[in-house]
């Protein structure tokens, strides 16, 4: 049905595109990564994007203590009609909600294919109604990515313009780096104008290359720049909506990781 927040057109566009949503792996930086995360949220839902938020973070890096929201209530609660996937779907304003999956990431390589097919459906159901998914991760999880946010087409790396945020970036793209990541996105937050954010990013992406070697995609800053359109450059430039599709068919691979190790044929990779 048609949400009564939004105008007529707007909902019949959203009943009926045919695209699915654009996947991202977030990762905050800085002093208070969690706010970071939601204010990068926020931005890219801008003029009417339907934003739904994976959190596999814990602690004090979920989202949980930012929103005042409990930290139960798992996607792998859909395992044995426990709870239905929008049951899990937690109110967020401004956004579709916040689902918790640190324990569903954890499971989900060790779940028998009726299960695991009890997962994805459960995530075809909360991707439907959504423009985009973004799976917030700690940016201590970057060196060896959950399904999910292995899964995700794109990376996006928010730092805050601090010391701190400039650290935290740095061993983030290098984390993903040795996994195996190739380019990513980059935004910043924080800065005091254009020309800081530039700057920001000009000693990061120099301090990348010379050591990682992994290519970093200006993204903007935040505050003022509309997020949302550079991340969907990337799918417009290759094949149409293959690479969001292919989410859950590369998560649905993951029940064979430990058969396809003993087959020689190891883990799936980063596209």
């Amino acid at each position: 049905m048609i949400d009564p927040r939004e105008d007529q057109a707007a909902g019949l566009r959203r009943l009926f595109r045919r695209a699915p949503p654009t996947v991202v792996a977030l990762y905050a930086t800085g002093r208070r990564r969690a706010h970071v995360a939601l204010q990068a949220a926020h931005r890219i839902a801008g003029h009417g994007r339907r934003v739904l938020l994976l959190d596999e973070a814990q602690g004090e890096d979920s989202l949980a203590g930012v929103l005042g929201l409990p930290t139960g209530g798992d996607l792998l609660g859909v395992l044995g009609g426990r709870s239905s996937a929008r049951e899990l779907v937690q109110p967020v304003p401004g956004l579709l909600g916040r689902v918790p999956v640190a324990a569903c990431a954890l499971a989900l390589p060790l779940l028998d294919g009726e299960r695991r097919d009890c997962v994805l459906d459960a995530l075809r159901t909360l991707q439907r109604p959504a423009s985009f998914i973004l799976i917030h991760s700690a940016c201590e999880s970057a060196a060896d990515p959950s399904p999910f946010a292995l899964a995700a087409p794109r990376r996006l790396v928010v730092a805050e313009a601090s010391r701190s945020g400039a650290t935290d970036a740095y061993q983030v793209i290098k984390r993903l780096a040795a996994a195996g990541a190739g380019s990513l996105h980059v935004a910043v937050c924080g800065a005091r104008g254009r020309a800081d954010a530039t700057a920001f990013f000009h000693s990061l992406s120099e301090l990348v290359r010379r050591h990682v070697g992994v290519p970093l995609a200006w993204l903007g800053e935040v505050e003022r720049d509309e997020l949302a359109a550079g991340l969907g450059q990337g799918a417009a430039e290759a094949s149409p909506r293959d690479a969001e599709a292919a989410f859950l068919r590369r998560l649905a691979t993951f029940g064979n990781v430990q058969a396809g190790a003993a087959a020689g044929r190891g883990a799936p990779t980063w596209d």
